[in-house]
């Protein structure tokens, strides 16, 4: 039997799971992760648990969570290949990249931040959201190493340990990192400035 598909089916599909996605993200981050039911996160969704579960496992709904708020979008390709940070590190001009390669995490960071909050929170109570969690860093440290080779590719680093280098990257630049200076109340101007200074002080003295 042939199947049927349309244009409109296709995208009121992908605008029901995000409303699934948002409405269990507000939940996580509101009541967290444990304490939100498919049943809760249906009923904010307002659609059905079967929507819901078919939407995925909480665990699940938290990375695809974390991942639009982060990158704007979900799946598994690298963070290098979504347009804006594509059309960054396509820019020639090396300093003028590595600004805006600072604000476009500092605003991912910012975008991101609860639900850091409510994923780190549920890796450390829950195996499934631990699971999932470790998968997410394994992918984060990846692209921190095509970070690292960018890097490399402009002369500003000897690249003789990709992954020790993807390592300093994946911390001056993550959002735990970010999360410790708001909490202290720095705004985002005062972050990227500090995080830009640093990658430069990096780049120059450390490798």
């Amino acid at each position: 039997m042939r199947t049927y598909s349309s244009p409109t089916r296709v995208a009121d599909a992908a605008a029901t799971r995000r409303r699934i996605i948002d409405a269990a993200a507000l939940l996580f981050v509101r009541d967290g992760f444990a304490a939100t039911s498919i049943k809760a996160i249906a009923a904010e969704a307002q659609v059905s648990v079967q929507s819901v579960n078919l939407a995925g496992p909480k665990a699940s709904l938290l990375i695809a969570a974390f991942e639009l708020s982060f990158a704007g979008d979900e799946g598994r390709h690298a963070l290098t290949s979504r347009p804006e940070l594509a059309e960054i590190m396509g820019n020639p001009d090396t300093d003028a990249a590595l600004a805006e390669y600072v604000v476009f995490l500092s605003a991912a960071n910012q975008r991101s931040a609860a639900i850091v909050r409510a994923l780190r929170a549920a890796a450390d109570a829950d195996g499934a959201a631990r699971a999932a969690y470790k998968d997410l860093e394994d992918r984060r440290h990846r692209d921190m190493v095509n970070g690292a080779h960018w890097i490399a590719s402009r002369g500003l680093v000897a690249l003789t340990s990709s992954a020790e280098v993807a390592d300093v990257l994946g911390y001056v630049t993550g959002p735990e990192t970010y999360l410790a200076f708001a909490d202290r109340g720095w705004r985002s101007l005062k972050y990227e400035e500090w995080l830009l200074r640093v990658l430069r002080s990096l780049i120059i003295d450390v490798y």
